[in-house]
């Protein structure tokens, strides 16, 4: 017959922690026979108080000397027996607490539980089993007394049940403190490599639709390129076409150029060439050009910056003049770009109506994600009645 499923859990954990206790048992035994052995040889004598402290120390000592080893132990303990992975390298004065102090003292209350809460326990738990195959006891001479033996058998169980869970949620706390690495260090590795795997993420992204705009400029584009060139031949030759007909090709030339138009600005909000081949000057040069009002473009970078902050720059003064040409009523707009350090400023400024706010979109948000993914700094200035001023500072090594 099956238990049901919370007794059957309940007796699976009772087991893997009364296992787990047992083993720190075993573990620290030779410690605690180490610590044991000098009182026990001169408990009989009378210990001048040289003595006292040699039979302290060199213990001690000899424990500490082989700390290390016992870290291994016990790492392997956590591993098998609950699944904890315990990493290292351990601080040398933590390490020696546990392995000198909490470690056997857990131990002590592991042997407590076993032979005290569990044997003890059970076998009382039993009383009715195991007496009556013997007959009746001598030392319980009624039912009665068996029952109350029953009863704090099933007690003992209920505590021994109690502290194995709480000596080994102990255990664990007071072994991830002390047996591992020093928390803050610990923290400041996460965090180098949570900021190499950032920094990885965003330039495969960005190599990403590097790629993209290679495969569209030379494929799509070439492609549309060259069919409103033959669209344009066949307009121009093909004179002696019926008007119906020539409205069909000059209808698929004119939708021919204007796709071709949108893919190039497509191309160019991906990643243009232009920024490979001549960095950010010259790219945004091209979009102060390309813009519906006048834009003052004033660039000064002595020393180019990593590929994918050029990017995110880009991409900064792109959409923010898009949002200017939208949204601002502007009639003209200041950018400044300019390397201080390892600092790349960005400055897109204005003289519109203001009233911009990225919890309402316009594409402010995404600049905000963008900064971000690089760890630069966003800030906005946009009171109503303007002007606008779009301040971002990017690192230039990432």
């Amino acid at each position: 017959m099956r238990l049901p499923t919370a007794p059957r859990a309940a007796l699976t954990r009772l087991r893997r922690d009364a296992v787990f206790l047992l083993a720190g048992v075993s573990v620290q035994f030779l410690a605690l026979l180490v610590l044991s052995v000098p009182w026990l040889v001169y408990s009989d004598t009378a210990m001048p108080l040289l003595g006292v402290l040699a039979a302290v120390a060199l213990p001690l000592a000899a424990l500490a000397a082989v700390s290390p080893a016992f870290t291994r132990m016990q790492r392997r303990r956590f591993k098998a027996l609950l699944g904890i992975d315990i990493p290292g390298p351990a601080r040398r004065g933590p390490e020696l607490r546990y392995n000198l102090l909490v470690g056997p003292a857990i131990a002590c209350g592991g042997a407590f539980v076993w032979f005290f809460a569990l044997v003890v326990g059970l076998a009382a738990s039993t009383v009715f089993t195991w007496s009556s195959l013997g007959g009746r006891l001598k030392f319980l001479p009624t039912a009665m007394a068996a029952t109350y033996v029953t009863a704090l058998g099933l007690a003992l169980l209920a505590l021994a049940y109690w502290l194995t869970g709480a000596l080994v949620r102990l255990d664990i706390r007071a072994a991830t403190a002390l047996l591992g690495p020093d928390p803050a260090k610990e923290l400041e590795r996460r965090v180098e490599d949570l900021t190499e795997r950032r920094a990885g993420t965003v330039d495969a992204a960005d190599a990403e639709r590097r790629r993209i705009e290679r495969d569209l400029h030379d494929g799509a584009q070439q492609r549309l390129v060259s069919m409103a060139v033959n669209l344009g031949l066949a307009k121009a030759t093909l004179g002696d076409l019926p008007e119906e007909a020539r409205k069909v090709i000059d209808e698929a030339h004119r939708e021919a150029k204007e796709a071709i138009e949108e893919l190039n600005n497509l191309v160019r909000g991906l990643h243009p060439a232009v920024l490979d081949d001549r960095g950010l000057d010259a790219a945004l040069s091209g979009v102060a050009a390309r813009a519906a009002l006048p834009v003052r473009l004033h660039v000064d970078i002595t020393e180019r910056p990593a590929p994918t902050v050029e990017a995110v720059a880009y991409f900064v003064v792109s959409e923010s003049l898009a949002n200017v040409t939208k949204h601002a009523q502007a009639t003209g707009a200041d950018v400044t770009v300019a390397r201080t350090g390892d600092i790349l400023r960005v400055v897109i400024a204005d003289d519109g109506v203001g009233g911009a706010d990225p919890a309402q979109g316009s594409g402010l948000t995404g600049l905000v994600g963008r900064v971000g993914s690089v760890d630069g700094t966003f800030d906005l200035s946009s009171p109503r009645g303007g002007p606008t001023v779009i301040t971002v500072e990017l690192p230039c090594v990432l």
